[in-house]
Formats: C-alpha cells, sequence, structure tokens
C-alpha cells in the first residue's frame, strides 16, 4: 500500500530518479502532465509521492524507485514528521531484530489490524530493553514518540558525593522517553512499517535504522551536533570496560555505542533534546543486548540520575554556554571543587561527571581549548590537579571534532579514591596527526599514541618523556597564577633529530621535485598556422551522455562507512580521497580508472582523471564523474577540453556570492579517435607537469616553516 499523504520535495525527485534538480525544473516546465504541487511554498512545492512514482515511470525515468529511497521519501514526508517516524520505525525495528516471527505474524493482514496488534507486541519487547517505557494505555497525554515529552524528574537534592556506591534508580515518575504508540497513531505509518521490515529483510534491522537515521541528521546538520565515531572509539577506550556508563549530554549516542561490550553492562543517557533521547534509546537498543536507561531534560538544572554511581562517564558536553543554570544552582553539591562562573559552563559539566563516579571512576570528557587557560577557570582547575581528579589532558588535532577547525581537547578524570602523595598529570599533544585535506586527523596515529601513553601513566603512576608528545607532569609544576593546562605550553619541543633529519629529507625531495619539474616542463609553444586554425566542429558533454559516448554521475550524501571519499577539495587541490562519509547504507558512486572528475562550484577550470591510486574512492557532493566509453573518447582529450576557461565561462551561471557549473554544457570538438589521442598525450603532460609544481610547492613550504621552526626553538643551528 502507498502512503497517498507522503510529500516530496524537487530535491527528492531528483535523487529518486538519479538526477539534478535542474532536470527536475525542466520536467516541470515542458510535460503539462507532471504531479502539481500538494503542498510547501512558492519556491520549495512539495508533491504526493504516489503521483511522482507513478509518472516517473511512465516515462520511463526510471524502471523502479530504489526500495530505500521509497521508505526514506516516506519517512521524510511522514503527516506526523520525520522524528515521529523514525521512531516508529525504530520500534519495528526493535520488535522485527527481537521477534521476528511476531512481526510476521501480526504483519500478514490488513493495516488496520497490524496498527491494533503492534502495541501489545513492542509492549514485550520495548519495556524490559528501555525500562522506564509508557506501556500502551498508562498514558497518551502527548504526541507520543513523534515528539517525545520532556523528562523532567521531581525536583531532587543531588546525593552527597561521598555517599558508598549504588545502584542507578531512573527516573521513573517522570514522563517517559519513549512511550509505546496506541493504534491510532502508528495507523498514518503502517505503510512506512512494512516497507522498512522489507529493507530490513535485505540489510539487517541494525543497518536499516542506521541508514535511516543517518539520513535523517544529514539532512538536518544544523541541527545537531555528531560525535565522529573515531572520536568516540578513543573516548570510549580511554575508560576501560566499565559496567556502567554515564554519557549526560548523549546527543546521538554515538559514545555509548562505542563502549566495550561486556555482559553485566548498563547504559545511562540523558539529553535535553527529547527527540535525540528517544532515538538514542531505540539505537542503543539495537545495538546491545544491555538495557538502555534513557531521560530527556536539562542534565545540570534536573539529574535525571542523582543516586547513579558509575564506572565510567562519557560525554561530549555543549561547548560555551551561558545559560547553563549560573543562577539556579550556587548551592548545588556537586561544586565539590569550586562554584564555576557563568563563562565556565564546561567545568560545571566537568563537575557533574565527577559526582556521578563511583570512587575510582573514569570520566572522559571532550572540551574546548579555552577551558584548560581560561582565568576564569583557574581555581576550580588547581583544585582538580590538587585532589588528583584531573588525570590527563590530551590535545586533539585540528578536525578530529566539530567546531572541526578548532583544535579540541580531552580531559580524563577520575573521582579520587585515595589521597596521592605526588599528583602528576598526563600532558599529550597528539596534534602532528592533523592531515592536509579534509578527511580528518589520522586517527590510527592519534589512537596509539595517546593509548600508549594513558596506559604506561595509568599503570605506572608516569610516562617516559617524549618531546613535543607526551609528559608527565608534577602537579606543583602546574600551580602557578594560570595554572595553564594546555599541552603545547608544557612540552619540550622535539629532539633534534626529529627537527634537522626530517628537513634533510624534506630538501632531498625537494631538489628530486625540482628536477623532475625542469623534465616535464613543455616545450615552448607552437602558434598554429592562420590557415589551419579554423574553428572544430563542436559537441557537448549532454549531447555525447544522450549518444552513450559517456556515463554522468553526480556525488551524494551516501555510502559505506569508513570508505575513502574524494571531495571537491581533493581535485581543486589534487591530493588523494580525503573525506569520510557518515555512517549509512545508500550506495556510493564508485570511481573507476579512466573517470573524469569536475567540481559544479566555485568557478575553476578544473577536471581530474582519475588513476589506479584514486580509483575505489566514493565520489563526493559537488562533484559530476563523467565515465568515457574508450571506443568513443579518450579520457585525456576529455578532460583537457573540459579544462578550458572560456569553455567554463560560457557554461556556468552565476549568484551573488558563488558560481555553477552546467556540466551537459562543456563544449570540445568532435575529432577522431587518432587525433583525440594526441590532444591527450599532450594533456596528460601537462598534468604530470602541474602535479611536480604543486609537489614542490608543499615541499618548499614545509622546508621554510621548518626552518622557521628550528631557528626558533633552537634545534637548528644557524649556520
Amino acid at each position: 500500500m502507498q502512503d497517498n499523504a507522503t510529500e516530496v520535495t524537487a530535491a527528492g525527485i531528483a535523487r529518486l530518479a538519479g538526477v539534478g534538480r535542474a532536470a527536475v525544473s525542466n520536467w516541470r516546465r515542458r510535460h503539462a502532465d507532471f504531479p502539481r504541487p500538494v503542498g510547501g511554498t512558492e519556491t520549495s512545492p512539495a508533491f504526493a509521492l504516489a503521483e511522482v512514482e507513478e509518472w516517473l515511470r511512465r516515462h520511463r525515468k526510471l524502471a523502479e524507485v530504489p526500495l530505500k529511497e521509497r521508505v526514506w521519501q516516506q519517512l521524510a514526508g511522514h503527516p506526523d514528521g520525520p522524528v515521529t517516524a523514525l521512531v516508529h520505525a525504530g520500534c519495528a525495528l526493535l520488535l522485527i531484530h527481537e521477534r521476528p516471527p511476531v512481526w510476521l505474524d501480526i504483519s500478514s493482514g490488513t493495516d488496520e489490524r497490524l496498527a491494533a496488534l503492534l502495541p501489545t507486541a513492542l509492549d514485550e519487547v520495548l519495556t524490559p530493553r528501555v525500562p522506564g517505557t509508557a506501556r500502551p494505555g498508562r498514558t497518551d497525554r502527548s504526541r507520543v514518540n513523534g515528539q517525545p515529552p520532556v523528562n523532567t524528574p521531581p525536583a531532587a537534592t543531588p546525593a552527597n558525593p561521598a555517599t558508598p556506591a549504588t545502584p542507578a534508580t531512573p527516573a521513573t515518575s517522570a514522563t517517559p522517553v519513549l512511550a509505546i504508540p496506541t493504534a491510532p497513531r502508528l495507523l498514518p505509518s503502517v505503510p512506512l512499517l512494512r516497507g522498512v521490515a522489507e529493507l530490513a529483510a535485505d540489510r539487517g534491522a541494525r543497518p536499516t535504522f542506521e541508514f535511516l537515521l543517518g539520513r535523517h541528521l544529514d539532512a538536518n546538520p544544523r541541527q545537531y551536533t555528531l560525535t565522529p565515531p573515531d572520536l568516540a572509539g578513543l573516548m570510549a577506550a580511554l575508560a576501560g570496560t566499565p559496567a556502567t556508563v554515564l554519557d549526560p549530554s548523549c546527543g546521538t549516542g554515538a559514545l555509548l555505542r562505542a563502549v566495550a561490550d561486556r555482559p553485566d553492562r548498563r547504559l545511562h543517557a540523558q539529553d535535553s533534546s527529547p527527540e535525540l533521547a528517544a532515538l538514542t534509546a531505540l539505537r542503543l537498543a539495537l545495538h546491545t543486548r544491555a538495557p538502555v536507561h534513557a531521560a530527556a531534560g536539562d542534565t545540570l538544572r534536573a539529574d535525571a540520575y542523582p543516586g547513579l554511581r558509575a564506572d565510567a562517564v562519557l560525554c561530549h558536553p555543549p561547548f560555551n554556554e551561558r545559560n547553563w543554570g549560573h543562577d539556579d544552582l550556587a548551592y548545588d553539591p556537586r561544586w565539590e571543587y569550586g562554584f564555576p562562573a557563568r563563562t565556565e559552563s564546561e567545568l560545571a559539566w566537568v563537575q557533574h561527571a565527577l559526582a556521578r563516579l563511583r570512587d575510582g571512576g573514569t570520566a572522559v570528557l571532550l572540551m574546548p581549548p579555552a577551558v584548560a587557560s581560561r582565568r576564569s577557570g583557574r581555581r576550580i582547575r588547581a583544585d582538580l590537579l590538587r585532589r588528583g581528579a584531573l588525570r590527563a589532558v590530551v590535545a586533539l588535532p585540528a578536525g578530529a571534532a566539530p567546531p572541526y577547525s578548532v583544535p579540541l581537547h580531552l580531559w580524563v578524570l577520575r573521582r579520587p579514591d585515595r589521597t596521592h602523595a605526588q599528583p602528576e598529570l598526563l600532558l599529550v599533544d597528539a596534534g602532528r596527526f592533523t592531515a592536509e585535506g579534509r578527511g580528518g586527523p589520522d586517527w590510527p596515529g592519534v589512537r596509539e599514541t595517546v593509548l600508549d601513553a594513558w596506559g604506561a601513566f595509568d599503570r605506572d603512576g608516569g610516562v617516559e618523556e617524549r618531546p613535543g608528545v607526551a609528559r608527565s607532569v608534577p602537579v606543583i609544576e602546574l600551580l602557578d597564577d594560570d595554572v595553564d593546562l594546555t599541552p603545547a605550553r608544557r612540552l619540550p619541543p622535539p629532539a633534534d633529530t626529529d627537527g634537522a633529519g626530517r628537513l634533510a629529507d624534506v630538501r632531498a625531495r625537494l631538489d628530486e621535485t625540482l628536477r623532475l619539474t625542469a623534465e616535464l616542463a613543455p616545450p615552448p609553444a607552437e602558434p598554429v598556422p592562420s590557415a589551419a586554425s579554423g574553428r572544430l566542429p563542436l559537441t557537448t558533454v549532454g549531447e555525447l551522455a544522450r549518444a552513450g559516448a559517456l556515463v554522468m554521475r553526480t556525488g551524494g550524501h551516501g555510502g559505506r562507512a569508513r570508505v575513502p571519499v574524494l571531495t571537491d577539495h581533493d581535485v581543486l587541490a589534487g591530493t588523494a580521497p580525503s573525506g569520510t562519509l557518515p555512517e549509512s547504507e545508500e550506495e556510493p558512486v564508485l570511481t573507476e580508472p579512466g573517470d573524469v572528475v569536475l567540481p559544479v562550484l566555485g568557478g575553476g577550470a578544473v577536471a581530474r582523471v582519475v588513476d589506479e591510486a584514486t580509483a575505489g574512492a566514493v565520489l563526493g557532493r559537488n562533484l559530476v564523474l563523467l565515465r568515457p566509453d574508450p571506443a568513443a573518447l579518450d579520457a585525456w582529450f576529455l578532460a583537457g577540453f573540459l579544462r578550458g576557461t572560456a569553455n567554463h565561462r560560457q557554461a556556468s551561471s552565476y549568484a551573488s556570492t558563488a558560481t555553477r557549473l552546467d556540466v551537459r554544457r562543456l563544449q570540445l570538438p568532435r575529432l577522431a579517435p587518432d587525433e583525440q589521442r594526441r590532444y591527450g598525450a599532450r594533456f596528460r603532460a601537462l598534468d604530470a607537469f602541474e602535479r611536480a609544481l604543486r609537489e614542490a610547492g608543499r615541499l618548499g613550504e614545509q622546508l621554510v616553516r621548518g626552518m622557521y621552526d628550528g631557528l626558533t626553538d633552537g634545534t637548528i643551528a644557524p649556520d
């Protein structure tokens, strides 16, 4: 059954048909029978998905709408909103994952029968997996499961931090994060749930939910601050293998999902967003057999777990908040190490994490670097050091997490269970693992460096000093007027062998590259006689695509996790694939040798031929791939003519702040294969010369920067 209420935008139609949005606009103008808008606005109309599918099939724009796209469009266009649809889908997927025979039984009849039987089946699965879930008939006071009610625990005085460890007590008296929807609320979602079940039969319940959640997060990038999987894995590894874990600002649950499994594990999550808390509860329930306690509400003002004494706390708190409760929480017992200033919300989260740990428990928090040095927080930092609560500060490379331009810190804390005679602080600087491209840092290098240093420090109470990388500093050295804990300011510079030896290697590589550049320099240009310079007959990329001489593909948002992505920045800079993809089961566009890739934004006349080293990467956003038929087109001939400045100018459209290239309008001459190969050989030689020049520039910059650093820090002599 197709849900006639499901709407789809022009962008959704383009994704269904595998074309650009401009093609959809052309269809609307050229075809009188194109479906009329049923909603949206004049500038962003919405169309009925069922009518769009029927029109696309009738006009042979596609043979069949892919199942994953149909399910996504049903979810995105759900009459109660995408979050409602995603929560309903998550509930059904948990039932499919846990009790597939039950799902097969209740889904075998009509939609009305499925909606009537599903609440009872969900009750039997959700209640033990997510304790505190509201059962059918117990409450229907809100828009259940789509916009879940905020879990506001009753006012309570936080427990004395000295109280012995006690089991966690979920705030069951508050409105639950998840409530099993009633039959009337489920009925509009039944077509979606049947599609989700069909998708899960092919992909599995867990990957299906990850695909839908990933698409939802990707469609709303400004609403969510995500913790990248590699960073989440590092934070979880620093915490060890705890049994009871709390994330008081859980977001989408990435940190709890990364915690190592063990039979007696218990997970506790809280977030100020009821939507995220509900989605996290379902995501974790699908990921693990551990019970998942979830709560929604402002953690600092309304802590859902005042009696919890966890083995570990993992937290990616909101940064730079002024309205965190400074005026309301002045006498809160959690402030053992001092009352945080209004500008020190992060230090409030640090103390909340310590208050929810058992003695000897570990907390790992992601922090902005300013927290390590702001004068307003120096007294709290000093007390954390004196009492041995702050154990390590790790400087991450830029690009580790949003905001990607800032090199964030990790703070590793431990609730003191004894008095340290001579406490020390571990300082680690992993900034050298910053990547040149947009793909984020070298995570294997970061992980090995950080975990090796932390493991030795945690085991032995100190580490062997590694200049520029790691050092254990006596606390007494840090207790000055500033109490500045920034690793780079406390670590000795790299050793001479790391500086001068490395620069000698850079100089040798530069000499070789300059020699190669001179050899590759093109010979003097020979002018074409005027009699032979007649205008060649031209064709366009669009005409070649229609004739089957090449295939045209556009980059998308999806793909398998951990697959390298060729970004528009990589194409412009001539570097290796550096991008990453969110976890998704969307089918990516993979590059092959001989493909020609062009960026469509920015106005640069650039085209790149994919070689063996780049082949297999995923085509990123804002890129167009042309795959020529070797019998009809030479790849280097194609790429060379597409780089012409005049060619780009006539095929580009200009907005107030950006230039967009219409690849189909790019022109190239009609030439015989032999003549194409002549041009292609020359274009290929120019490309090799260009790459050598670019490499020489990079090595030259690296040598100059290294010389300045070595001369100023004393590791290189001036003569």
